[in-house]
């Protein structure tokens, strides 16, 4: 089953069976019924902020309602001050799911204070990470033209929450200091925010760097990359950034693959960033903070043998969040809720109100 954003281009490939056009209400229940009757034994449904349709995503509301099939849901974050429609559906989302995973302790944590669900009705699952080969950084350089260069890194969807502008404002003391410092913008602009309001914010990263005179120390790379790609950029890394203002955020991937990648990286104390970064395999910073960011930033760049350290216990640690280690898990959980669908079924889904299509 796939997930059709409007506007997104098709076609999908023979596997994908059913189609729920995002801001199409009607395909919700309808999708569901036909995964009732099409032989799938468990739904794996994966939950976040915008993924849906409807206010807060509402309209997942009729598929969950009108699914008999045993349902496995993930949820991908978890908002700390949530609205009256956000904890309704979640709460109802979990109600319903025969398990919920969250991805790390401090998401399981926001449930029990913001929802009211304990964390004996969660399993907490790592987001998953590629396995990726430990390399010195200087090695992979030259195939993206970053020879001779001490690389800082951030990657994602650009958008403000990435805390770009503070890694910028501290580029002009790390380039004083490292003369060869290059921070690299890997991402294109969230599609999201592109639609809304085009690519205005990168225009303003654009300007401070010219501001600044760090036209030769910043570099944009303004696209999706694959796989592979990605691979080659993060270990071309020396540092890698996530300064995040958010400090609610329980969740981020791009912490999850620096980790993977055997990285030093430095990040704000966002409830993720504490659970995940001890000071042995990271560096903390205070939000707002210019001038620690940037002397962390000189200390890790300046000093090989820490770095190193620091990122040999990162992978380490992460050696339990590759794919095939977190597909493991699910698969317990899948057969779990198999079981347990088995011993107790579903009743049949009740009629849903007046759907507007």
């Amino acid at each position: 089953m796939a997930l059709h954003p409007t506007g997104e281009p098709g076609p999908y490939p023979a596997e994908v069976r059913h189609r729920i056009r995002r801001d199409t209400q009607a395909d919700y229940a309808y999708v569901a019924h036909a995964l009732n009757d099409c032989g799938v034994k468990v739904v794996c449904l994966q939950h976040g902020g915008g993924i849906w349709g409807g206010e807060d995503g509402g309209y997942l509301i009729d598929f969950i309602r009108a699914l008999r099939v045993p349902m496995v849901a993930t949820l991908h974050d978890v908002p700390a001050r949530p609205s009256a429609s956000q904890r309704s559906i979640l709460n109802e989302l979990v109600d319903t799911a025969g398990a919920t995973i969250v991805m790390s302790h401090a998401a399981a944590s926001e449930m029990a204070r913001s929802y009211g669900i304990s964390a004996d009705r969660l399993d907490i699952v790592p987001h998953g990470v590629p396995h990726l080969p430990q390399v010195a950084a200087d090695t992979i350089k030259p195939r993206l033209g970053l020879q001779g260069r001490a690389v800082i890194l951030s990657f994602g969807l650009l958008e403000p929450d990435k805390g770009c502008e503070s890694i910028i404002d501290a580029m002009t003391a790390v380039v004083a200091a490292i003369p060869t410092a290059l921070y690299v913008v890997l991402g294109a602009t969230d599609p999201n925010r592109l639609a809304s309001e085009g690519d205005s914010y990168r225009a303003r990263l654009e300007a401070m760097v010219a501001a600044r005179g760090l036209g030769q120390n910043v570099r944009f790379v303004d696209r999706f990359v694959g796989r592979v790609e990605l691979g080659n950029w993060l270990e071309a890394a020396d540092v890698i950034a996530t300064p995040y203002p958010d400090l609610d955020q329980t969740v981020a991937a791009t912490l999850s693959f620096a980790m993977a990648a055997g990285k030093a990286i430095v990040s704000t104390p966002y409830a993720y960033a504490l659970e995940m970064l001890t000071p042995d395999r990271g560096r903390l910073v205070p939000p707002g903070s210019t001038e620690e960011l940037a002397a962390t930033f000189i200390e890790l760049l300046g000093d090989p043998e820490l770095r190193a350290a620091i990122g040999r216990r990162a992978y380490q640690h992460s050696r339990g969040m590759v794919w095939w280690e977190v597909g493991a898990q699910y698969r317990r959980i899948f057969d779990r809720t198999m079981s347990e669908a088995d011993a107790s079924p579903r009743p049949f889904p009740r009629k849903l109100a007046t759907v507007v299509a």
